[in-house]
């Protein structure tokens, strides 16, 4: 006996209705806010230029004045003044200090990351253990040892502390760059006979340039704006730029105008360095980020 068996026809599933995979947020709008962050972050830059342009009466109005006529007597006022010598000491010390940064840095981190021996752990994390110390509870040391060995309320305390102070940053971070320089071509270098000097020159440093461009820039900044040591210890021959906006600050108030003329004329020069410098800070800051 066979058994029919009856085919069912296929019914048609309903199917599910699909997600709506589209952005929220069109790119209009992500440009929107992108620029709206960055005129928050820019304002203060921005209102500081403009008051360092406006007479004294104009900068303490309220509400402030947008539209008022520009003047240069605040600028030609702190120029005519004592600023000059200050800019000089802030500009010997940078450069000073950042060339000792290097100077010691870049053998120190080629040591300690392509010819690492033992203890380099070790070395590593009292570099970063010195960064711990809260400025405050060294001061009156240093205070002192300044003072024995004549060096207080000169440029060359701020020059040994400024080295001490952003040389273990600097080390750091050009640890990390020489890390990515290719061991192969270490190695062909070595076996073409090239000494230490010689890779260091020719073979690493074209490859770790980037970086140690954005290190320099680092503490070229870290050490023009540093303000507790050589408030504490210079007097009138070694005073730095933030030492001379201090002179602003009076009894009878704050004059705005000039402590605006006073700031952009100290941030310029930093401000004028990292902009010829932003390639190499961005490719510097980036390196190793992609594989």
């Amino acid at each position: 006996m066979t058994t029919a068996t009856a085919t069912r026809p296929a019914t048609a599933t309903p199917e599910t209705p699909r997600r709506n995979t589209k952005r929220r947020y069109g790119p209009g709008t992500l440009t929107v806010a992108t620029w709206v962050l960055a005129i928050l972050f820019v304002f203060p830059l921005l209102w500081m230029i403009l008051t360092a342009f406006k007479q004294e009466s104009d900068a303490y109005t309220d509400p402030p004045k947008l539209f008022f006529k520009p003047t240069f007597d605040q600028i030609s006022g702190v120029l005519k003044g004592d600023f000059l010598p200050y800019l000089g000491n802030s500009a010997f010390v940078t450069i000073i200090s950042t060339l000792l940064v290097l100077l010691l840095g870049i053998p120190a981190a080629y040591a300690l990351s392509l010819a690492p021996v033992k203890g380099t752990k070790n070395a590593l994390s009292f570099f970063l253990s010195t960064k711990m110390l809260p400025i405050v509870a060294a001061i009156i040391p240093l205070y002192v040892i300044s003072q024995n060995t004549n060096l207080l309320d000169t440029v060359w305390a701020l020059i040994i502390l400024y080295t001490a102070m952003n040389l273990p940053l600097a080390i750091w971070m050009m640890r990390s760059f020489f890390m990515e320089v290719p061991g192969e071509m270490i190695e062909a270098a070595r076996i073409d006979g090239a000494n230490l000097p010689t890779l260091l020159r020719k073979i690493i440093m074209p490859v770790v340039a980037p970086g140690v461009a954005a290190t320099a820039l680092i503490c070229v900044i870290f050490s023009w704006t540093e303000f507790f040591y050589a408030v504490n210890l210079t007097a009138a021959r070694a005073g730095t730029v933030p030492v001379f906006l201090v002179g602003f600050i009076t009894s009878e108030g704050l004059y705005w105008a000039q402590l605006s003329a006073a700031a952009l004329l100290a941030s310029l020069p930093v401000m004028i360095v990292g902009w010829f410098a932003q390639n190499h800070l961005v490719r510097g800051l980036s390196m190793g980020a992609v594989k």
